[in-house]
């Protein structure tokens, strides 16, 4: 139904009248299924000036979109896209990554950037059209705190380096005198008896006691004996000294406390404004990634060897398709790429314009970010190529994923190349951008969260909270910076950000398309765009029902089929270690189901029946945060333009409240089928 009654601002209009797909005429005009309505209060399109002047919204045109994009091309887009390819298949993996990305990437994307934009909340405070999933907010704030603290520990390894390689020499060009199986002072070589060698069985040469080298490479590695190059020798010995197991985490090595500390420095100050610091920061952070990327490329295809490297990610191997770890892969690889159900979209779109194309801005950074991934993955395989070709082995023996690929192999392809500071520079600080931009937005999902429980009291102490964050999850990160930091690093990145991610992707779908009514959040959606339902609707009503909660479910399951006890290189992890581990899974998941157990016992009234239906019902307040926009959202009947204001005993409010549905007013959201 329409809004009708004593109030001016909202007018019926013939259908011809105004342009209902325009955003830039006089007065906004919205098209529904009764009939056009014009509005005065036109989207705001002067970007010195906030739409929602309490919370603030994006200060320029690109901000949002650049930080979705900084926060979606990631580290992961580096070092873990192109091994995933080349693992499973070459070119053909790009068959159940895009197919992965249509029916479960982008669709949540959009529903996480449409949740945030249409109810301007974080990710805690915007379950109020069933508060009874209040804890997937919860799940999401502690997912990207975890996170957080790891990922400022690899921003600061980035810094580590970029300072080490304002050098003539690079420190890992050539091994130490001290690094016993570098491969220097470690060679291949023969054993001749004559000259007094000993050749042992497990393929080394002794002259005396003297280890000398190996004589056989497979003999030595069957044995866990293997040469090691002066790039991994440096990583392993004097950035991390590395202890043998996450049972020995030694002391803190001051030079990685000091790294870690200025990335966190460097986070502050570049989120102590919120919004209105970090939105400017993105302009570089977003777009230096994709300048060092594409001077990289063109220097990877003048090096020998390149064809052979990029032939080898590109090589397509169909009979993968087979294999259900294939599109397992490919599925996680798109969720944790996109940064789907951590908070971050929501707490991002959460600040934009109520009128903001979401849609559009959903399509290009899923788009984007894939496309990254691929491109990422030629600049890659282009260094390893020539790096096997100098090397004499294959590409395979070369190619990892992680940190290895990083701060190991990376480092010793640069080595190789004519100036190798410079490009060791440029490397690290792209390596820097890519991690800082994503988290900006991980820091900005908890700050956010925490200033939406207390707006009125947090929000004007907005730079003290972020202080009081940063500081605080510097000393937690501490752990990191021990001499088995490196193992602690592991064990988040597998357990904080693992199953439990996709449990909260699951229950996201479940309670936007069953519990709220998918059709009902087409309509709010469209409300933003300015048609009647959102884009292409059938299809994103099909995967949010049905295709995406089922893809979801058989990765979660086959992903627990399918497990096995963690490992990182040769260690493996012991039992109490991965417990650990899995408590930081439940830590995550608990709240999603205590919080609805505390809100049945501690906030409802009524019986068991009732108590339930209040909390999947929305409140009053649920809804647009702006009265003007609230104004436009005809569709359901009763609902509240004005939730903060108070009727008086005859009901006689003219500004929003139309006399004659006074009484479907009191009743407000929660006599709505969420259907409708």
């Amino acid at each position: 139904m329409g809004i009708t009654g004593n109030d001016e601002s909202v007018q019926p209009l013939g259908y011809n009248q105004k342009d209902p797909a325009s955003f830039n005429n006089e007065a906004y005009i919205h098209s529904t299924a009764s009939g056009v309505y014009q509005t005065t209060t036109k989207p705001t399109t002067d970007f010195s000036q906030d739409e929602n002047k309490e919370r603030g919204n994006w200060s320029g045109r690109f901000d949002f979109f650049l930080s979705c994009l900084g926060y979606a091309v990631g580290l992961g887009n580096v070092w873990r896209f192109p091994y995933l390819c080349y693992q499973n298949g070459g070119g053909v993996f790009f068959i159940p990554y895009v197919i992965m990305l249509f029916l479960v990437g982008i669709p949540i994307f959009f529903l996480e950037l449409s949740l945030g934009q249409f109810s301007s909340q974080g990710p805690l405070t915007c379950w109020k059209f069933s508060r009874i999933f209040n804890g997937l907010g919860y799940g999401m704030v502690i997912v990207s705190a975890l996170v957080g603290i790891y990922y400022n520990m690899i921003i600061g390894w980035s810094l580590y380096y970029l300072f080490a390689s304002f050098t003539d020499k690079l420190p890992w060009e050539h091994c130490d005198p001290s690094w016993q199986f570098c491969n220097e002072n470690f060679p291949l070589m023969s054993c001749n008896s004559t000259m007094g060698l000993n050749a042992y069985d497990n393929g080394t040469c002794y002259n005396g006691t003297d280890l000398l080298g190996i004589w056989d490479k497979k003999i030595a590695a069957n044995n866990s004996i293997k040469q090691i190059s002066p790039s991994e020798e440096y990583f392993n010995k004097v950035v991390l000294g590395i202890s043998e197991g996450v049972h020995d985490m030694g002391g803190i090595r001051w030079q990685l406390a000091l790294s870690l500390l200025l990335a966190w420095i460097i986070v502050f100050f570049c989120l102590m404004k919120g919004i209105k610091s970090s939105g400017k920061v993105v302009y570089f952070t977003a777009v230096f990634p994709y300048v060092v990327l594409i001077i990289l490329f063109v220097k990877g295809l003048t090096l020998d060897g390149h064809k052979e490297g990029i032939e080898f990610y590109l090589n397509p191997d169909y009979s993968k398709l087979l294999e259900p770890k294939v599109w397992k892969d490919a599925a996680v690889q798109i969720f944790f790429s996109l940064g789907a159900s951590w908070g971050g979209l929501i707490a991002l779109s959460s600040y934009n314009r109520f009128h903001n194309n979401c849609f559009r801005d959903a399509l290009i950074v899923s788009l984007g970010n894939c496309v990254t991934s691929f491109f990422a993955g030629l600049v890659i395989f282009s260094y390893l190529g020539f790096m096997a070709l100098k090397q004499g082995v294959e590409v395979s023996d070369v190619a990892t994923d992680g940190p290895g690929l990083a701060f190991i192999v990376y480092p010793e392809a640069v080595t190789l190349l004519p100036g190798a500071p410079f490009w060791s520079i440029l490397f690290f600080f792209m390596l820097l951008t890519l991690g800082l931009d994503s988290q900006f937005t991980l820091m900005e999902t908890v700050l956010t969260s925490i200033m939406d429980l207390y707006p009125k009291v947090l929000r004007p102490k907005k730079t003290w909270i972020i202080l009081a964050l940063c500081i605080t999850m510097y000393f937690l990160g501490l752990t990191m910076c021990t001499n088995g930091g490196m193992y602690m690093l592991q064990l988040m990145d597998t357990y904080a950000g693992g199953w439990a991610v996709l449990f909260i992707g699951l229950l996201e779908t479940i309670c936007i398309a069953h519990v709220y009514g998918a059709k009902r959040f087409m309509k709010d959606i469209g409300l933003m765009l300015g048609v009647e339902y959102a884009y292409g609707w059938p299809y994103w009503m099909a995967c949010w029902m049905a295709l995406s909660p089922v893809l979801i479910t058989a990765v979660m399951l086959f992903s627990w089929i399918k497990y096995t006890p963690m490992k990182y290189g040769d260690y493996q992890y012991p039992a109490w270690a991965e417990g650990l581990g899995w408590c930081m899974s439940l830590f995550v998941v608990l709240p999603i189901f205590v919080v609805p157990i505390y809100l049945l016992i501690a906030k409802t009234k009524g019986s068991f029946s009732e108590r339930v239906l209040s909390l999947v019902r929305p409140t009053e307040d649920w809804g647009p945060a702006l009265v003007q926009h609230r104004q436009l959202v005809t569709y359901i009947p009763g609902f509240i333009v004005d939730p903060t204001e108070q009727l008086d005993e005859n009901l006689n409010s003219p500004k929003t409240i139309p006399l004659e549905n006074k009484q479907v007013f009191k009743f407000s959201n929660q006599h709505i089928n969420s259907n409708v």
